[in-house]
């Protein structure tokens, strides 16, 4: 029998949090991020596909929920944001005593902060446009590419099971592909023993459609397969071919691009300048299949693409891992190679920070105990191409 009355009174509980939250935020706006101590459960880092234009908008930013700054002319949007998010506790009541389902009930006895970090990704998203970016002089280029070799290295020395020569039928490509996705869906504490992302509940369909269409600019089907299409046949490996080959910055950049554009160019030009006789140009296409993979996995969790779509992508994502990479660990820190060129071109200031969460969430994925929702990277070889075998 449901217990209607818990039910409710887990849910006000959850208000209660939420709204003693965002009050707090209301009343200490310039001590929120000293004083705000984050667990891995309230931290939140959501990709997306940035391009250097002169008309840089939301979809093109990713969002990393660690605390929030407000301003008097926002906290009417945070009234507006609570009382959505009271809205959303309601349905969610209502779906659980109509549907009488046991998982439901389960994600509704969860962690109640996760309601309130949707509500704020929502928020962020809509506000992002107002914050400030912060410049990256040399002196933090040159910082930013020691610690991503720091990182490297660190990864690199990290223990894997030896590579596994895979059948064509073998069920471990299907959780191969499904892992492709591991860095950001551990970040977002994602689902990863199966397709679907999260529960079918209307908090997560939300945040997770929001998500897709601010961040990435789709909007349905046909766009998100064009964007997977396009990560994989161009994507960050053709660019970042285009600023190793490139003479000078100056060669890159057109009449149409303003000074922050010119900026960014430059900054990733430097960057491949600076590592291009290290790591060849297919090096960084960890960046572009991990991200491919994530976006496959939300279009299926939002019904965009049928489980056996998302399958085939997954397969076709996977035999182009295997054959272009070696390990995780080199998936890894291809990842992170993509990551810190793509924020260099965004111009955000909160690289190091970014560049910490992607290598937290490969340690993660290399090490632990998959019984404990960790070390899923271990429990699955990574398979070896045809031409190893």
């Amino acid at each position: 029998m449901l217990d209607l009355d818990a039910i409710r009174k887990r849910a006000q509980q959850a208000s209660e949090k939420a709204s003693a939250a965002m009050q707090k935020s209301f009343e200490k706006s310039e001590e929120l991020i000293r004083n705000l101590e984050m667990s891995n459960d309230e931290k939140t880092v959501l990709e997306s596909d940035q391009q250097p234009s002169s008309h840089r908008d939301d979809r093109f930013r990713q969002v990393e929920i660690v605390g929030q700054r407000f301003t008097a002319d926002e906290m009417a949007a945070l009234a507006a944001s609570e009382q959505r998010l009271r809205q959303l506790m309601e349905e969610r009541m209502s779906e659980v005593a109509a549907a009488a389902s046991q998982n439901v009930m389960e994600q509704l006895a969860g962690d109640d902060m996760g309601l309130l970090a949707a509500a704020l990704e929502m928020l962020d998203m809509e506000d992002e446009d107002e914050e400030e970016e912060v410049e990256l002089d040399r002196e933090m280029e040159q910082k930013l590419a020691d610690v991503l070799e720091e990182i490297l290295a660190r990864i690199d020395a990290l223990p894997e099971p030896e590579p596994a020569f895979y059948q064509n039928q073998d069920p471990r490509w299907e959780r191969f592909g499904i892992l492709l996705s591991g860095i950001v869906s551990t970040l977002n504490d994602h689902h990863l023993d199966a397709m679907e992302v999260e529960e079918h509940i209307p908090v997560m369909e939300q945040q997770i459609a929001s998500l897709v269409r601010r961040s990435w600019g789709i909007e349905g089907r046909g766009e998100l397969l064009t964007k997977i299409r396009q990560l994989i046949q161009e994507g960050y490996v053709q660019r970042y071919q285009l600023y190793c080959e490139a003479p000078s910055a100056q060669t890159l950049m057109d009449e149409t691009m303003d000074d922050e554009d010119r900026e960014a160019v430059c900054r990733a030009w430097r960057f491949a300048q600076r590592f291009r006789k290290k790591y060849a140009y297919g090096f960084i296409i960890g960046w572009d299949i991990g991200r491919a993979a994530m976006l496959t996995r939300w279009g299926y969790y939002l019904g965009w693409i049928t489980e056996g779509e998302a399958a085939g992508i997954l397969w076709d994502l996977s035999h182009r891992a295997a054959e272009e990479l070696h390990s995780w660990r080199e998936f890894a820190e291809s990842y992170l190679f993509g990551g810190l060129l793509w924020k260099l071109l965004c111009g955000s200031g909160d690289a190091e920070s970014y560049l910490g969460y992607l290598a937290d969430a490969a340690v993660r994925l290399l090490t632990g105990n998959p019984q404990q929702d960790s070390g899923q990277w271990r429990s699955c070889p990574w398979p070896l191409s045809e031409a190893e075998c």
